[in-house]
């Protein structure tokens, strides 16, 4: 068997195959799906995943509204930020962002789970959450997923 003849495919932004992707959050755990979603983002579900190139998927979240936290996390767990001021520092529980916009609570939820670089800035931009069942995506055809069946 000739083994110089195999050689290891880098992925490039030409050669990604991305695709469009619709996950249903209804019921599901918050945590648990973003880190499926995140690893949809980054693309480590294909076997052409390349660390550092955006060669994930464009993922569509639905009912975001409807998602999961365990036991008080909704009141109890804190997310903090510094506005660069002394005394700035802010806090945010779940419950209070969820009021803001379902939308939110998902995207810091993802973000936190992305590479804190470049990339992961560009593969936030292909993430796109909707409290309700409807989103403005249907000119790109996407295909419906199953959250649950992915490791």
């Amino acid at each position: 068997m000739d083994t110089l003849s195999y050689k290891t495919i880098s992925a490039n932004k030409a050669t990604a195959q991305k695709e469009w992707v619709v996950v249903d959050a209804t019921g599901q755990t918050l945590g648990r799906m973003a880190s499926k979603v995140a690893k949809l983002l980054r693309g480590k579900y294909k076997p052409s995943f390349t660390p550092h190139v955006d060669c994930g998927d464009n993922v569509i979240i639905i009912n975001a509204d409807k998602v999961v936290l365990t036991g008080n996390k909704w009141n109890d767990r804190v997310y903090l930020r510094y506005t660069g001021y002394p005394g700035g520092q802010r806090e945010m529980t779940p419950a209070r962002l969820m009021e803001k916009g379902a939308d939110r609570l998902v995207l810091k939820v993802v973000k936190g789970m992305l590479p804190k670089n470049r990339l992961g800035a560009a593969l936030l931009k292909n993430l796109h959450v909707y409290a309700g069942a409807e989103h403005s995506h249907e000119a790109q055809q996407p295909k419906s997923i199953d959250i649950n069946a992915l490791k």
